[in-house]
């Protein structure tokens, strides 16, 4: 009688190499399909930033901006309102606010920002307490009552407008706005290149290291802007030193070191704006300058 052969299936033991085997195929098999989105991912945000290059006729600088201009100034009419609000509405004095208008005014017709087209707007707050000024994309400028109360004359507010004008002539918010997509871009790639939370918030604290550091520079561009339009409007830029002393005054004993702070010290401001007057006027400045 013919012996019968029973086939048994094996299973492989777990953790035997076959097994292993498997599942680090597997294992190679996503985390290359992982890197090819975070490759894709990267690429998009890449493109999408050195694409956007474009000279500023007024400063001359190469610089890639996010949003047209008519969407800057949609974007800061927008968001207007919300600033006011979170500052405690507009000052109640009108003719106090009529002559933030008057000075800010002056400044942009007579200065290189009258060849734009940015729709200026100039913002008296009532906020008592934040010595602040700042501008949104597009051309809204407000000053803080609190800073405000603080000058001493004329041109000091000259240079407040001045500087704030500068910000947005130099299109800062929207290279900031450029830049943060492309931060998020690369630490979307990097979340899923790598799989690690732990290093998308690694790279998110780089991202955000590398806009401060730009947040400076924006600053101290448009000291030397606020110089230069403030003089053409026929104020003496030395009146912005007189507002850095200011400035320096109200955050004796707070101000953070330079390093971590998106505003640079009110002392090495001083210094940056002696140099753009001596730049802009090698021979002295013009006579009769309003103080």
């Amino acid at each position: 009688m013919a012996s019968r052969v029973q086939y048994r299936a094996v299973r492989p033991p777990r953790g035997s190499q076959m097994a292993l085997g498997m599942g680090r195929g597997r294992g190679r098999s996503g985390a290359g399909i992982r890197i090819l989105i975070a490759l894709a991912l990267a690429a998009f945000a890449l493109i999408s930033y050195f694409s956007s290059r474009e000279v500023n006729p007024i400063t001359g600088e190469t610089q890639y901006v996010a949003l047209e201009p008519d969407q800057e100034i949609a974007m800061g009419l927008q968001a207007a309102p919300e600033m006011i609000q979170q500052h405690g509405g507009e000052y109640p004095d009108p003719k106090l606010q009529d002559y933030i208008d008057q000075v800010g005014y002056r400044i942009v017709r007579n200065s290189d920002a009258a060849k734009t087209n940015w729709q200026f707007d100039f913002h008296l707050l009532a906020d008592p307490e934040t010595i602040n000024a700042f501008a949104l994309p597009g051309g809204q400028v407000f000053i803080t009552a609190a800073l405000y109360k603080k000058l001493q004359t004329e041109g000091q507010l000259a240079g407040v407008l001045g500087h704030e004008i500068g910000h947005v002539i130099a299109r800062h918010g929207a290279q900031r706005i450029a830049k943060g997509q492309l931060t998020d871009g690369l630490i979307g790639a990097v979340v899923v290149g790598s799989g690690s939370q732990n290093t998308a918030q690694v790279a998110a604290m780089i991202g955000e290291l590398v806009n401060m550091k730009y947040g400076r520079e924006d600053e101290l561009e448009s000291d030397d802007l606020g110089v230069r339009f403030m003089t053409q409007a026929g104020y003496d830029p030395n009146a912005m030193i007189g507002v850095m002393e200011i400035l320096a005054d109200s955050s004796e004993g707070q101000a953070p070191p330079e390093f971590f702070s998106t505003h640079p010290n009110p002392e090495n401001r001083i210094q940056k704006i002696q140099a753009a007057i001596q730049k802009y006027y090698p021979n002295g400045l013009p006579a009769g300058l309003e103080e």
